[in-house]
């Protein structure tokens, strides 16, 4: 089974590293772009292949000394080194070819909002902004702002694979603390809720001009000598599906268009997803739901110091380092959940 498992990939591998550098498929936008995210995601599997090749020589090599030469210790031992690295290699190709999410690639687009607990979920969903940004950055990953006023903060997050990283954070993050205003020094529970969205290509959503809707009026808030002299702001609403991007922030009306149609594309991609598989929609809907206290996905416990993630009922006894950033525990055994899960389907199915 593992053999033949290799002998496809090896197989795929070849035919994509062939259409890469055709010019035929350079000259097609869209099935460049396909056939580099599935070249992308076949240059792991196809290094574990090429290894479990070298594993099988040895393995073999092996039995024939021992053949040859009988009680050989060090063919033994070289038989059972050869051995041990095929087990290991088959179970990381397993894991490997586990369908993953198509959208695992993309960057995102990612929406933060206060929502129960009034001010204090505004002053909360400002500091779920900074440690996304922060993780972000330690990552690796480059951060582009696209509307950020107070309690609402709508960014972009760009890099290989960012909605792998990123996509668990959807929901709502519940914290536990004494805000400052609080003189009787009570814990207060507020909420915030984070939309992650992939960013949607131009081949992956079309977008008929013809749909929109696009009115301009003048910023307000903080921006400079522009806001309040020119209609820079912008609002785009879709009208087939009623969607509505507003975007104020650059002083060009030009930039602040270009930047609400990304967001409204990542919008309709996420919309266009939910209507082809039922699975999918019922997890997007679940990240952000009401913003209620009693939905979450992550609590913050202050007094503590303390982060748990309920949906794998982790916790980390690191708050102001995970404020800081440092959520890789947190991801890793997110990751490490959906891979299980995944590996269960595919073994139910088969």
């Amino acid at each position: 089974m593992i053999e033949s498992l290799v002998t496809q990939i090896e197989a795929r591998f070849a035919e994509l590293s062939r259409e890469i550098t055709d010019p035929a498929v350079i000259a097609d936008r869209e099935r460049y772009a396909q056939t580099g995210r599935e070249y992308s995601r076949l240059e792991e599997p196809a290094k574990l292949a090429e290894a479990w090749r070298r594993a099988t020589d040895d393995a073999a090599g092996a039995q024939e000394l021992i053949a040859e030469g009988g009680d050989d210790a060090e063919a033994h031992e070289m038989l059972s080194q050869a051995r041990g690295q095929l087990e290991t290699i088959e179970e990381e190709l397993r894991l490997a070819m586990v369908e993953t999410d198509p959208n695992d690639d993309k960057n995102v687009i990612i929406e933060i909002q206060g929502g129960a607990g009034g001010d204090e979920a505004g002053l909360w969903a400002g500091d779920c902004y900074r440690m996304l940004t922060r993780y972000a950055e330690r990552l690796g990953f480059t951060v582009e702002p696209l509307e950020l006023s107070e309690g609402k903060y709508t960014f972009a997050v760009k890099g290989t694979a960012a909605y792998s990283v990123f996509k668990f954070e959807g929901g709502t993050h519940r914290v536990q603390r004494v805000p400052e205003t609080e003189s009787q020094g009570r814990i207060h529970t507020s909420t915030s809720t984070v939309a992650v969205l992939p960013e949607a290509e131009e081949v992956d959503i079309k977008i008929d001009q013809n749909d929109l809707q696009v009115d301009v009026y003048r910023s307000s808030g903080p921006g400079g000598q522009s806001v309040n002299t020119t209609d820079s702001a912008v609002r785009i609403t879709h009208k087939p599906t009623g969607v509505v991007v507003s975007m104020q922030d650059e002083k060009s009306q030009l930039q602040n268009r270009e930047k609400a149609l990304r967001v409204l594309r990542a919008r309709l991609y996420e919309r266009a997803m939910d209507e082809q598989n039922a699975e999918i929609a019922a997890d997007r809907r679940s990240q952000v739901g009401s913003g209620e206290r009693s939905e979450k996905i992550r609590t913050y416990n202050f007094p503590d110091r303390r982060v748990t993630d309920h949906r794998v009922k982790v916790t980390v006894h690191d708050l102001d380092a995970v404020l800081e950033g440092q959520l890789d525990e947190l991801t890793a055994a997110l990751q490490a959940d959906e891979k299980s899960r995944l590996l269960e389907a595919q073994a139910t199915q088969s």
